[in-house]
């Protein structure tokens, strides 16, 4: 009874994804046309380095998060430290202390130390979904070390995961601004269901963008929108003001991008820089851009997708039509 009654609820929450993500964005924002889509030789030169912007604010924010989820139990503060102290790319609160500055938020004043504060909170959420990811996913590594559930046990990493949610929950209860918890908590929201979404695909859906878009702005971007948003409400704005909503739809833009451009990268970058193993989301019967792109080319790609790379020379298969 209690696998049946997973797997309806799995089901529900995967047919309502759709409806859901109205909460947070119009399903048709998220619309793409492929063939509309021209293609670039090359990436543009970077004449700006958007990290130099925050760096002062970045420097000290390893500590700080250290600190900030520091706890008696020794397993559950290893754990946290262990995982911090891996330097990740610190994007997430990037996003957010650029928001702040760009909304016009003075960096002396008291809502700065509170968008500060909600960029730990972002990171902290964050951490905890890629520890709960590298459980589901039988990850080995992260962050070119080994995956805290590989070296603590699953049910510890689960736990760990958890307490980072709650801890992010009380600092998010603290910043007293009911209409930000409201955001991050539908950030948590969408996170749920974009796994759902993930988990129970129907095999039509796989091969589709707009499936795909979606997973990915309910994984990923809806953090990175509402977090942005959230930013702008922390300075002064009202949720539904132009800044808060501009805020809002370039972190939604961004937040998809990111993901696009970190799925190509799982096929052009080397292990040593993913901080992960390449091709992770093909072995785990996952269908990114690069192969959706690949099956519009290539039929055969289509029945590979399909099946989920399920059989021993799908993944070689896959990979040479992709490339």
């Amino acid at each position: 009874p209690g696998a049946r009654l997973g797997w309806a609820l799995g089901r529900a929450l995967s047919s309502s994804s759709l409806q859901h993500i109205r909460k947070s964005v119009e399903p048709r924002e998220l619309h793409v046309e492929p063939d509309t889509l021209l293609p670039v030789s090359k990436p543009p030169p970077m004449r700006i380095d958007p990290f130099q912007f925050v760096e002062a604010d970045l420097r000290p924010l390893s500590d700080s998060l250290t600190d900030l989820v520091g706890i008696d139990h020794p397993v559950l503060n290893k754990v946290a430290r262990h995982f911090f102290e891996m330097q990740g790319k610190r994007f997430r609160p990037t996003v957010i202390l650029l928001v702040a500055q760009a909304a016009g938020t003075d960096r002396a004043s008291p809502a700065f130390a509170r968008q500060k504060r909600l960029a730990e909170i972002t990171e902290m959420i964050h951490a905890a979904s890629l520890i709960h990811d590298d459980v589901i996913d039988l990850a080995d590594s992260r962050r070119g070390a080994k995956a805290v559930h590989k070296m603590f046990g699953n049910k510890v990493a689960v736990l760990a995961g958890d307490f980072l949610l709650a801890r992010a929950s009380v600092l998010l209860a603290r910043l007293q601004d009911t209409r930000v918890v409201e955001l991050v908590a539908t950030v948590l929201e969408d996170m749920v269901h974009g796994e759902m979404m993930q988990a129970r695909a129907e095999p039509h859906e796989l091969l589709t963008f707009d499936h795909y878009v979606v997973k990915n702005y309910l994984k990923t971007g809806s953090l990175i929108s509402l977090g942005a948003q959230a930013a702008a409400v922390l300075g002064g704005a009202d949720p539904g003001d132009a800044v808060a909503v501009a805020c809002r739809d370039y972190g939604r833009h961004l937040g998809v991008a990111y993901q696009v451009v970190d799925d190509l990268l799982d096929f052009t970058a080397s292990e040593e820089a993913l901080g992960k193993p390449a091709l992770a989301d093909m072995k785990q019967g996952l269908a990114t851009a690069p192969a959706l792109f690949a099956a519009r080319r290539y039929p055969e790609m289509a029945e590979l997708i399909q099946r989920q790379f399920s059989q021993e020379a799908d993944l070689e298969a896959a990979y040479d039509f992709v490339k």
